[in-house]
């Protein structure tokens, strides 16, 4: 993946040794490709629900296949390893784990967390991974939105400011 990120093994080891030590461990993931106050939000909101937050990122592969990859504005905007930086430097960010996969359901199977988060456009029904945390005993947690925020309003909003500089 990345020489900036754990392994999957070495997350295993860490979340068993949170979980031993009694720590509540949250996980979420994403794409995070631009990052805005809303992820910062969100972000902030998932760590306090625990003790310590596990941040599954799309790779750069899976980005493209998620996003697309339109020619005109090609997704991601920012590397795996630039977005691993962004993440990284959260406060309320412990670890950023790269995986490959559409979704991260791989992950969640393996690190089994404790709280498992997504923000308010998912429903429980559409979440990967929540029936494996419930089953283990765990919880599913949807955060509401704050702000207008999204990456995708972002290009958008973007693509209009250039397009009128250009048009003037």
């Amino acid at each position: 993946m990345s020489e900036f990120s754990p392994s999957l093994e070495e997350v295993v080891a860490l979340r068993r040794h949170w979980a031993d030590a009694g720590l509540i461990v949250v996980f979420t993931n994403g794409c995070f490709d631009l990052l805005h106050p809303g992820h910062v939000r969100y972000l902030t909101d998932a760590r306090a629900l625990g003790d310590r937050l596990i941040v599954g990122l799309n790779d750069d592969d899976s980005v493209r296949r998620l996003k697309g990859d339109d020619a005109y504005c090609p997704r991601p905007l920012n590397t795996l390893e630039d977005r691993l930086c962004m993440l990284k430097a959260l406060r309320a960010v412990d670890v950023v784990l790269p995986f490959a996969e559409d979704t991260p359901l791989r992950v969640i199977k393996a690190l089994l967390p404790d709280v498992l988060v997504k923000g308010g456009d998912y429903s429980e029904a559409n979440i990967v991974g929540a029936r494996e945390v419930r089953n283990k005993g765990g919880e599913v947690r949807i955060i509401p939105f704050v702000g207008n925020y999204s990456s995708t309003g972002l290009i958008r909003r973007i693509q209009a400011a250039g397009k009128q500089a250009c048009d003037a």
